[in-house]
């Protein structure tokens, strides 16, 4: 179970941030920084405050969104060209 609670916040955070990337309403050069500002907001949140440690986790999150979503772009990318 420890496991399903630790892995849903970049899971989501991924669906949020390809869902924002398709859109036009913000540029794909300031998805890092939105993945940044959530995965941290989100971290302050779980962890109850701003903390040092939560901070670490928010950045954390925001990388492995950021992976997740490229991952699956190049995916998309290389499954459809052939």
């Amino acid at each position: 179970m420890d496991l399903i609670n630790n892995f849903a916040p970049y899971v989501g955070l991924a669906v949020v941030l390809y869902a924002i990337r398709q859109t036009s309403k913000v540029s794909n050069r300031y998805i890092p920084i939105v993945a940044i500002v959530l995965g941290v907001l989100y971290s302050f949140w779980e962890a109850g405050g701003a903390t040092p440690h939560s901070t670490l986790v928010g950045l954390k999150y925001a990388l492995l969104g950021i992976g997740t979503v490229a991952g699956v772009k190049y995916f998309i990318e290389s499954s459809g060209s052939k």
